[in-house]
């Protein structure tokens, strides 16, 4: 055997051979560590999965249609495959049934149901303005007293106001007398209507025909009772003829102005009913009508003044009380969901609508009105789907993370049918029959809390109670329409 001899320079060779070996060895590893996610990220299926694109997680809206690096940030695309969710809008988001229950979620049903038009605004008591009375001079003269009143005093009919002296009618009262005495009934007659025309009240022609006695003191009183809003006569001034000596505001009814929001503007009409409530009066409901929708809006609070007209039994309505009014209108068969369910971003409003496997998909929604905790649908939905009340917002941000868009509602496709009002159905006894309004004393409706009672409907078609005659018991079916309850079916019973 021959002996090695390990020289420096040997050593030296031998070292340098190694690191070439382990550089190379260690290049290739790296290249074949890179060039594999490439190759698995690359092919458009992986497992069975079929990629739909790519995206950078914190720039979810980009797509690319091949891996590789973000150009936002330093990491790799991540693909997104089509039984992941994210492809199309129709499959919505995933999320794992265990996580939606430790996230709280709930879904509530889309609900067709009636949906009662109610609007709670505020209000302030006013003055009934069509219910104003003004005390006038009839006559030039002088105030010879006044009786203790003042503004805000609350008077009854005939309450005196001022004594005045009138000088002008002494010497016409002295010619009537001379012509009733001497003159015939066409004479007295003129001669009464010149005191008229001079402002004399009948009753005081009436005391100096009766009496042959001048009288050139009249005392002002007021025509109606209420409240006295100026009182412009002092003792001793001087009057002119038609100067006005106080103003009387009724107090029978009184105004109450609320303020309505102009976006709430459209569901108010003359002669809707309301109910308003005061502080002053706890527990206690005041009914009344809208008389009037003022033609001009408040700019700086952007609302309407809606004119309710309240009795004011025993006055105790003051104006100037606060009030809370509910304007209600008559129920309509409607869409709706849960408030809570509906997220508004400002621009659009948006339901988590929840499909099969826990999937849940955003939906843009149009909105109709509300009624407590209750939001009409217009649009977007259908009856029976499922949506998230709590929890969506959660939902929400992982769908735009994964860079799912709320579906719009143009893509919404439309209804098949026009949905129709529920049909009640009852029976009872024909009153009353005129053209295409029919009577009813009827048995109770439960399904709309309708006790037993007489009413009339309308029939449509018109010539639905034909061969039925007052007296008649039957069956019949009907809607609940804005104009009122109207008959859609209508037969004699078997008793009949």
């Amino acid at each position: 055997m021959t002996a090695l001899t390990l020289t420096p320079a040997r050593l030296a060779a031998a070292g340098a051979a190694l690191a070439v070996i382990a550089g190379s060895a260690g290049y290739g590893l790296a290249n074949l560590q890179r060039s594999k996610p490439a190759e698995a990220t690359a092919s458009p299926t992986a497992a069975g999965r079929k990629v739909l694109y790519w995206y950078d997680p914190m720039a979810p809206a980009q797509h690319f249609d091949k891996p590789g690096k973000s150009p936002f940030m330093d990491m790799q695309l991540v693909a997104r495959y089509a039984d992941d969710g994210g492809g199309g809008q129709a499959a919505g988001v995933r999320i794992d049934p265990a996580a939606v229950q430790s996230l709280g979620v709930r879904l509530a049903s889309v609900r067709r149901g009636d949906f009662s038009q109610n609007t709670d605004v505020t209000g302030i008591l006013d003055f009934n303005q069509r219910d104003v009375a003004i005390v006038q001079a009839r006559a030039a003269g002088f105030v010879q007293g006044v009786y203790a009143h003042a503004p805000g005093d609350v008077v009854g009919a005939g309450a005196p106001i001022a004594d005045l002296l009138v000088p002008s009618w002494g010497g016409a009262q002295t010619e009537y007398l001379a012509v009733r005495r001497s003159g015939g009934p066409a004479l007295e007659a003129a001669a009464r209507q010149r005191l008229r025309l001079l402002g004399m009240p009948d009753a005081l022609i009436a005391a100096v025909a009766r009496d042959g006695r001048q009288r050139t003191v009249v005392t002002v009183t007021t025509p109606r009772g209420g409240a006295i809003q100026t009182l412009d006569v002092r003792q001793g001034m001087t009057v002119s003829m038609g100067q006005n000596l106080a103003q009387i505001t009724g107090l029978s009814t009184v105004w109450l102005n609320a303020a309505v929001p102009e976006a709430q503007a459209g569901q108010v009409r003359v002669g809707q009913l309301a109910r308003a409530e005061l502080a002053a009066f706890p527990g206690e409901t005041f009914a009344g009508k809208v008389t009037a929708i003022l033609p001009t809006a408040q700019a700086e609070s952007r609302t309407l003044t809606v004119r309710v007209e309240l009795p004011n039994r025993g006055g105790r309505l003051k104006p100037g009380m606060f009030a809370t009014v509910h304007l209600g209108g008559a129920a309509h068969p409607a869409l709706f969901v849960p408030s809570e369910a509906v997220i508004r971003t400002g621009k659009r409003a948006v339901v988590m609508l929840a499909g099969d496997g826990g999937r849940f998909q955003p939906v843009e929604v149009q909105l109709g009105r509300e009624d407590g905790d209750r939001t009409e649908i217009l649009a977007g939905l259908d009856e029976g789907q499922k949506v998230v009340a709590s929890g969506q917002f959660l939902i929400d941000s992982e769908a735009s993370l994964a860079g799912i868009q709320a579906r719009p509602l143009d893509a919404n496709p439309p209804p098949a049918t026009v949905a129709h009002p529920a049909l009640y159905e009852t029976r009872g006894r024909i009153e009353a029959l005129a053209g295409d309004q029919i009577t009813f004393s009827h048995e109770p409706v439960p399904a709309l809390g309708w006790p037993a009672m007489t009413m009339t409907f309308t029939l449509d078609p018109p010539g639905l109670a034909k061969g039925l005659k007052v007296g008649d018991r039957v069956a019949f079916g009907f809607e609940q329409r804005p104009a009122g309850p109207v008959v859609r079916q209508l037969s004699p019973t078997a008793a009949q």
